[in-house]
């Protein structure tokens, strides 16, 4: 299988890093129009990922990224919504299991936030990030010649650390 040569950080633009960095920070998008929902942040991150991933690799395989680890974290934020909202409405009451799912929910959004913020920075270096799982599938996805590409290069390619 072979792979398009990735760009070294200073053949990057800045404009490219800047919206690289821009697909994580979309973790931010229910806060900053004030509503704590966490499929917001899931709907700005399909949103961004479909205007940029034709700009250029780095910022598809950023995108991608970015997108690919919102959905488990949506997920998980949302069965935490829906089950606290549910215990509000109606005469359920709390137990162990919905605090420690809670906890599971706020323990697993603060990693999400730390190796988002992580990756941003690094994409504004104009450097790769690999996130475990997401990052060796974002990298086949984006990098990978396809036959129909019809590209033969001799150069060395990097690849993830998987």
């Amino acid at each position: 299988m072979e792979f398009y040569p990735l760009q070294q950080p200073e053949e990057i633009s800045e404009r490219e890093k800047e919206d690289a960095m821009g697909s994580y920070l979309m973790m931010f998008a229910a806060v900053a129009i004030g509503l704590p929902l966490p499929i917001i942040n899931l709907i700005a991150s399909i949103i961004y990922y479909f205007i940029n991933r034709k700009k250029s690799r780095f910022i598809h395989f950023h995108c991608l990224q970015a997108l690919l680890t919102q959905i488990p974290t949506t997920v998980i934020n949302w069965v935490a919504v829906i089950w606290a909202v549910t215990i509000f409405f109606t005469d359920r009451t709390t137990t162990e299991i919905f605090w420690a799912y809670v906890i599971f929910a706020g323990a697993s959004t603060f990693l999400y936030f730390i190796f988002n913020l992580i990756a941003a920075f690094k994409a504004r270096q104009g450097k790769m990030y690999y996130f475990l799982l997401f990052g060796n599938l974002c990298y086949q996805a984006v990098y990978r010649v396809k036959a129909s590409d019809n590209i033969q290069s001799s150069e060395p390619v990097n690849k993830p650390p998987f």
